[in-house]
């Protein structure tokens, strides 16, 4: 299987997904301040899009793969785990310090994005 690496990854943060979604909306419930609650749940909502945009390239490497769409991959990965991961951890440990590493794994995922955006511009009219 090509990218099986990548599909255990993504299969696993979709794993995560489900399990912080659930976590936050029932463990979680009432036991964080607003804002903390809100940040938390703004991973799961990230890591979740972010997590379907990486199957999508994946399926699409079956028949196109392109040069760059493991970059976009790898940029997305280490955004979803600083991006989310950063608010994951900052909701549940209340440190605040741990926003600092959100707005690069912010940069990160629109990186991907924008890595995306070259691969189908340099990719081969069909």
């Amino acid at each position: 299987m090509q990218d099986k690496g990548w599909w255990l990854g993504a299969a696993l943060s979709g794993a995560v997904v489900v399990m912080a979604g659930a976590f936050g909306a029932h463990a979680l419930e009432g036991q964080l301040a607003p804002r903390l609650a809100t940040a938390f749940e703004t991973g799961v909502r990230y890591q979740a899009w972010h997590t379907l945009a990486l199957l999508a390239v994946l399926a699409s490497r079956v028949t196109t793969p392109l040069a760059g769409q493991r970059l976009t991959m790898g940029l997305w990965a280490a955004g979803m785990l600083c991006f989310s991961g950063s608010l994951y951890a900052m909701a549940l440990t209340g440190l605040g310090g741990l926003g600092m590493i959100t707005p690069f794994g912010g940069m990160l995922l629109i990186a991907g994005w924008l890595a995306l955006a070259f691969c189908v511009i340099r990719a081969p009219r069909g």
